[in-house]
């Protein structure tokens, strides 16, 4: 499914579309290899997404694998995976993601 297919799509930050909602997605340490090239730098964009949309159906066209997409939080707030195919985001959400972290 593309990112226009799922109701996902990049922007600069303003919005004149009807029917969507603003979201700012930030992928962490090895995931922002997933965001667009223009992005990596800054680690976030804000994105246009269908209004109820779900974390599964933001991260879907980015195609994380699902192994390296350990945290999971929405304005702070950790959310387990059992609960990211129905948790729906609203306006102006963060939805920011990190790998599993190694340490020793």
């Amino acid at each position: 499914m593309s990112a226009p297919e799922a109701g996902v799509h990049g922007t600069t930050g303003t919005t004149d579309t009807i029917g969507t909602m603003l979201i700012t997605f930030k992928l962490y340490a090895g995931l922002t290899d997933y965001l667009p090239p223009d992005r990596r730098t800054g680690n976030q964009m804000m994105l246009e997404v269908a209004p109820g949309a779900t974390i599964a159906q933001i991260i879907e066209p980015f195609h994380l694998p699902e192994r390296l997409v350990k945290l999971v939080l929405v304005n702070g707030v950790y959310v387990p995976p059992e609960e990211r195919a129905t948790r729906k985001l609203v306006e102006g959400d963060v939805l920011a993601i990190w790998p599993p972290v190694a340490g020793g």
